[in-house]
């Protein structure tokens, strides 16, 4: 380990490529059904069965740093994530996720997607040995040996 990675301070490389492997995962998570988007879906999926969550995606925008409410959820979720083993990670933009996840960004109702919160469930098929899955939770497990619970990837605009 070099002393950056000691200080929790990742390599601009290193992080590009986490970045990378999340939008993997969430691709291939995508025509799998293994995608729950917003907050209240989230919680109600994390209150069913928090075994098969594999990764929790906490989005914020900057307007978004001032929402109480918001913030206040996501302490929540993530006192959950922590407390049932589940790798949490947080992105700075919920454009770009909306991008990832197949740019529609709307309900049945016409409503955008609340993309604060995506959760990543493993599916019933032990099939699915993603390799960039492997690559975030393993950058997961390093944040929080070195106290970083919960890591903040940027993900770059396309």
């Amino acid at each position: 380990m070099t002393f950056e990675e000691l200080n929790g301070d990742y390599s601009q490389e290193r992080m590009d490529s986490v970045a990378k492997a999340l939008e993997e995962v969430l691709t291939s998570a995508l025509p799998q059904g293994a995608i729950t988007v917003g907050v209240y879906e989230a919680a109600k999926s994390l209150n069913v069965d928090p075994d098969n969550v594999v990764l929790c995606v906490l989005a914020t925008d900057e307007d978004d740093v001032k929402d109480v409410a918001l913030q206040i959820h996501f302490t929540l979720i993530q006192a959950f994530c922590c407390e049932n083993d589940i790798n949490i990670l947080r992105v700075n933009s919920t454009r770009r996720l909306e991008q990832i996840l197949a740019g529609g960004g709307k309900q049945s109702g016409g409503e955008p997607l609340d993309l604060h919160c995506v959760l990543v469930s493993s599916p019933h098929s032990t099939s699915w040995k993603d390799p960039a899955l492997s690559k975030v939770s393993r950058f997961c497990r390093e944040s929080r040996g070195m106290d970083q619970w919960v890591p903040i990837i940027y993900l770059p605009e396309r």
